[in-house]
């Protein structure tokens, strides 16, 4: 995979989380350019062409969107998204959080550091999957990215 044309960046530390939102993507056809990484650190390695991606790609060429997860080992994902929005380069790319948390302290944070979205995964297995699929219509199919 050319890691430059990533258009969603899973950022998920569940494998079992990551593997049904990426089966579901899958199924409808919104996952040719999705990329996934286990924790915070990873994510901000991705993103900022840092660690393991240094020079594997261009920091400029951002994905459609971020799929993000808050509770995570390394970095939580309340700081990950605090990175991205602080950074000129990643500020404009859509953050979705992607939890379990239905803590309101958690959602009034994300919001005010600039999420673009706040879903609690649904425990329900059917539910989840009918989440995924709206969300990545939305997200990668009809939300029109900044230029």
């Amino acid at each position: 995979m050319n890691l430059n044309s990533v258009e969603l960046l899973l950022v998920e530390d569940n494998i079992n989380d990551a593997e049904l939102t990426i089966r579901e993507l899958k199924k409808h056809h919104l996952a040719n350019n999705l990329f996934h990484v286990k924790d915070g650190e990873e994510a901000l390695d991705f993103l900022f062409a840092m660690g393991k991606f240094k020079g594997s790609r261009d920091v400029n060429n951002v994905p459609k969107v971020v799929l993000l997860d808050i509770q995570m080992p390394k970095v939580n994902g309340i700081e990950v998204l605090q990175q991205i929005k602080a950074d000129e380069r990643t500020r404009a790319t859509p953050v979705v959080i992607l939890t379990s948390s239905k803590e309101d302290p958690d959602i009034q944070k994300c919001y005010q550091l600039g999420a673009n979205s706040y879903i609690v995964k649904p425990v329900n297995f059917e539910r989840f999957a009918e989440a995924i699929k709206n969300l990545g219509f939305f997200w990668l199919l009809l939300n029109q990215p900044p230029l």
